[in-house]
This record gives C-alpha cells, structure tokens and sequence, in this order.
C-alpha cells in the first residue's frame, strides 16, 4: 500500500466515494449524511474505514476515521486528537492544518461536536471551542482533557484504512497516551449546569 495522495489499497467502489471529498467541508457533509450514527452499545465496534463505507454506519471513533483517511487522500497527514470527558464518553476529532491554523472533522450524535473551521492558532483552542457543547444528559458539562495528535501512518502496518475487521488498536492507543488538562480542578467544581436554550440546541437531531 502505498501512502499519501492517489494512495492504493481501497477498490473502485471506496475510490469513488473519495474522489467527491475534495475538502474538509464535503467530508464533514459525508460523515453527518451518508453515514447513519452506529447506534450499537458502547464499545461493541470499532470499523475500519472501508468497513463503516459498506456499512453505511459509523460512531465519532469511526468517522473520524473515514474522516483521516479522506483528508490524507488530499494530502493532509492522517491526525486523530481524543477528547477526554468525565461522566461521558470520549470524542474524537480528525484534525488538520490549513495556513498554520487547526480545523477539524468529526462525527458526533450532536450538533456541537461536528466540524470546526481551520481558525485555531493551538490544539488547546481548538479543544475549548468544543466545551460548551460537551455535556451529558442530566446537563453537565463534561470535557476535561485533549490529547497530542496522533498519526495514524503508525498503524498502517495493520492496514487501518482498508481492514476487513474492527481495528481496536486505535482506541486503545489513545487510551494509554498522556492527556493535557484543560482547567484546575476547583474550577471544575464551580462549573454551571448547561443553559436550557444550548442544551436542546445540541440535542438536535439526535438519534436513538
């Protein structure tokens, strides 16, 4: 397999769908209307990108998976960052640079978590930018850390993209790596309970 832009390893069928994602803002609308939210239960799946096409389905770990193959085919490095919440599940971001400026993709059950304009001067921003919008359901506010970027170049010896099995290897990586966090701990004590308005704003859409 060969990396980068024009990359092999995908068939017809999967170049094809590549070959209409020519920017971030196309492969954010793939991701939210071409595959459906995998409403399997936590931690039951993990698809490889070529698995999530043919099953039309995918969770934030697996779009954002499409979502790095699709930005390395533009040339882009393969860059992953987790989201670390408490109370709640862990968000994935597949990230990239533009003009020295980090934006993101990201497939999300709610309306907040999406897409992110290449605006962000740090990783920092560009995590923070998602705070007010990562909250539970009993309205708390639950984003705590990021990540470092991870290249997924490193798991290309298990052919991460076009694996015909789930590739829990990924995950678990992100798991195990050092997370930054993003406030002190009294702040974290002291935080607001989520805005009505906000709150149904984010659950918009969401499917069960």
């Amino acid at each position: 397999m060969t990396h980068g832009k024009g990359m092999n390893g995908f068939n017809r069928r999967e170049h094809k769908v590549f070959s209409r994602l020519t920017n971030p803002v196309r492969i954010q609308r793939f991701i939210d209307d071409e595959l459906a939210y995998n409403l399997e239960p936590h931690g039951a799946t993990c698809y490889s990108p070529r698995l999530a096409i043919e099953k039309g389905t995918a969770h934030c770990m697996e779009g954002a998976l499409v979502a790095a193959a699709a930005l390395r085919m533009l040339g882009h490095p393969p860059l992953i960052l987790d989201l670390e919440a408490v109370r709640d599940t862990d968000h994935v971001l597949a990230i990239y640079r533009s003009r020295g400026l980090w934006g993101a993709v990201a497939k999300s059950n709610y309306s907040g978590l999406r897409s992110r304009e290449p605006v962000y001067r740090t990783l920092r921003e560009l995590a923070m930018s998602y705070f007010e919008h990562y909250f539970n359901p009993a309205r708390e506010k639950t984003l705590r850390a990021y990540s470092r970027p991870v290249n997924l170049a490193r798991f290309d010896f298990m052919n991460w993209m076009t694996a015909e099995r789930d590739v829990w290897e990924i995950p678990n990586h992100l798991c195990e790596i050092p997370h930054t966090r993003l406030m002190p701990p009294q702040t974290e004590r002291n935080l607001a309970r989520m805005d009505r308005r906000l709150f149904e704003a984010g659950c918009l859409g969401v499917a069960h």
